[in-house]
């Protein structure tokens, strides 16, 4: 069968996958953004206790593969507590504990970037630490973070793929299953990768878009 006609049969079933992929890169995103958020403001906290659970975190995040953590998710913790686990409510944790060490890093380093003296100053004038924090360090943070926060919305995305192994039907998954049907592995593939490959190009083009907004505005600055 061609992969016209493969496209054709199948298409209803990949574009399931892609929905489900995009639907879980979106929802762990934003789970992520949260714990990247809360951890990355602890790694820069005055307090040792807290910068000490940020680094624990952050630590078992980047020193773990993220396939070990689906399994351990998936697999070991229902195991040792001895309830069963939906395989797209794992899929979404591991991504979001995952993605948010790195989105942790990533606020750390963009908070570092600013000049204590901006932070010296705006409690000069008065500023509790919270909202000189709020209103004078993150956004200039925020803006030195941009690139750095959507390539990692990237590797989510690319990330999913693992996600099959648990069995969670997203693009890989769905392309898998199909290739079980009719053993067109190299047409199967090629199909899928270019679904990826299009979906990686738009948010690479809308992230660069989004850096030249940036640099513009640092320029105008």
């Amino acid at each position: 069968m061609s992969i016209p006609a493969l496209i054709v049969q199948y298409w209803p079933r990949l574009l399931a996958g892609l929905a489900l992929t995009v639907e879980i890169t979106i929802i762990s995103l934003i789970l992520a953004g949260i714990l990247g958020m809360v951890f990355g403001l602890l790694s820069v906290s005055k307090r040792k206790g807290l910068r000490a659970i940020a680094l624990v975190y952050v630590d078992i995040v980047r020193g773990t593969p993220l396939l070990v953590q689906a399994f351990f998710i998936y697999f070991g913790i229902p195991a040792a507590l001895g309830i069963q686990s939906d395989p797209v409510v794992s899929g979404v944790i591991t991504l979001s504990l995952n993605a948010g060490g790195y989105l942790a890093e990533i606020v750390r380093g963009g908070i570092e970037s600013i000049s204590r003296g901006q932070m010296e100053a705006a409690r000069s004038l008065g500023l509790p630490y919270g909202m000189a924090m709020r209103s004078v360090i993150l956004p200039q943070a925020i803006r030195t973070m941009t690139p750095a926060l959507i390539n990692q919305c990237i590797i989510t995305l690319k990330d999913t793929s693992l996600l099959s192994v648990i069995g969670v039907t997203e693009l890989t998954q769905t392309g898998r299953l199909i290739i079980a049907n009719n053993y067109q592995s190299f047409e199967v593939w090629a199909i899928v990768a270019v679904m990826y490959f299009i979906i990686i190009m738009i948010l690479s083009k809308i992230s660069k878009r989004i850096e030249r907004k940036m640099s513009y505005g640092k320029s105008k600055n």
